[in-house]
């Protein structure tokens, strides 16, 4: 992997570091005390901002209105942008719609490229992804109960979904069922592009999350589909190719993440550090002990975010070059680890701020609350870990090691 940031990533990076720092992050603390539909027209504005920047969509294909950044580049960016929570959202290149837009360039037919992605990618609409079930493990994207029965053209879908992000305002789902359920475990499941005023497809809540119930974007959906009848125009990609696809949207997607992540572990070590340097604990001089373990902390925080951030670009580097097959043990190191080194700073951020660090009166509270979830979704450490040790130990099986 070659260690040097292009010149040109240098600029684009510097330039949203700026905006950010400027722009963004002076919006928090009205994020953090209103609605989502509430924060639209000042966020909409920002956007104007951004595309007359020229720094709009990113990761997405310039014959759509995008910067065409390939995987290593989107995620210098994705880290700059990761430093406030609007960010991603604010130049257009936010989940699930980055992932939604990917598997529509790669898989899309002329007809639902026109319909769907060209507006997407212009941020006029958004989309939401089904793919998580209720009753059933989400990291084991083979079982899936929601079924999409064909009858004349069309599909007849029924089934239960959760956790569809951002689905309240949104304008599509792509929802992943059960096509073909006499094939292989792996070819059984297809996705199809349901638009969200389809008959049957019923927004049952946005689930309350950590005492939080979100709105428009920042919302976690739950989802009932009973008879939704949908055309048949409507399969995204190859029939019973669901399980494929999804891995071309994941692996990508967790570069996405994990970048985002070290962004958020940079904004709250810098605040970390800005409030250890300034912080009166007591009057008497004694001190010392308390200092010493938090410096303890910033050093063992140093190295882990210097250590996410690495292991992340190198599995980017690596998908961009020899594809997701040959990087799909990297992506889950990176998946489970990049995930804790996160929690690790953010609670310790936490720690150092004392009482302060349990308001909204800083960002930090924000990110404990949400970010709880990273080592859960996309499959759960625990899976991500026994996955990766299987692959490693199966490398030994007939090695002679002395």
């Amino acid at each position: 992997m070659d260690f040097n940031v292009p010149e040109k990533i240098k600029i684009i990076t510097g330039m949203m570091d700026e905006f950010v720092e400027k722009e963004i992050i002076p919006l928090e603390p009205e994020f953090l005390t209103k609605t989502f539909r509430e924060m639209l027209p000042v966020l909409e504005d920002k956007r104007k901002m951004i595309k007359q920047m020229e720094l709009w969509a990113p990761n997405h294909p310039e014959e759509y209105g995008g910067m065409g950044l390939n995987l290593v580049e989107h995620a210098f960016v994705s880290e700059s942008l990761g430093r406030s929570p609007l960010g991603h959202y604010i130049f257009g290149c936010q989940a699930p719609d980055a992932g939604n837009i990917e598997i529509l360039h790669l898989y899309g037919t002329d007809e639902q490229k026109g319909e769907y992605l060209r507006p997407l990618v212009d941020g006029r609409i958004r989309s939401c992804f089904s793919m998580t079930e209720v009753e059933l493990a989400g990291s084991n994207p083979v079982m899936m109960d929601t079924t999409a029965i064909k009858d004349g053209d069309d599909y007849v879908i029924n089934g239960q979904k959760w956790y569809s992000t951002a689905a309240d305002g949104a304008e599509f789902s792509i929802v992943m069922a059960v096509t073909n359920p006499d094939a292989p475990s792996y070819m059984q499941a297809s996705m199809i592009i349901v638009p969200i005023d389809t008959p049957g497809f019923n927004l049952v809540r946005n689930i309350p999350v950590m005492g939080h119930v979100g709105d428009d974007y920042a919302s976690h959906s739950e989802i009932l589909l009973q008879s939704c009848r949908v055309p048949r125009k409507n399969l995204l990609g190859p029939e019973g190719h669901g399980f494929v696809i999804a891995q071309e949207r994941l692996g990508p997607g967790r570069i996405h993440h994990c970048m985002r992540w070290i962004g958020i572990c940079n904004r709250v070590f810098d605040l970390m550090c800005k409030r250890a340097s300034e912080r009166m604990i007591s009057r008497d001089g004694k001190t010392l002990a308390t200092k010493q373990i938090i410096q303890s902390w910033i050093a063992e925080c140093a190295a882990n975010i210097q250590a996410a951030r690495l292991m992340t670009l190198n599995a980017a580097w690596k998908i961009e070059e020899l594809g997701v097959k040959e990087a799909r043990e990297d992506i889950a190191l990176i998946k489970f680890f990049v995930a804790n080194v996160m929690q690790d700073v953010i609670d310790k951020a936490l720690q150092v701020h004392g009482g302060l660090g349990m308001t909204d009166d800083v960002i930090i509270p924000f990110f404990y609350r949400h970010e709880r979830a990273a080592r859960i979704y996309d499959g759960a450490d625990e899976v991500h870990k026994m996955s990766v040790a299987r692959r490693i130990l199966r490398r030994y099986e007939d090695r002679d090691v002395r």
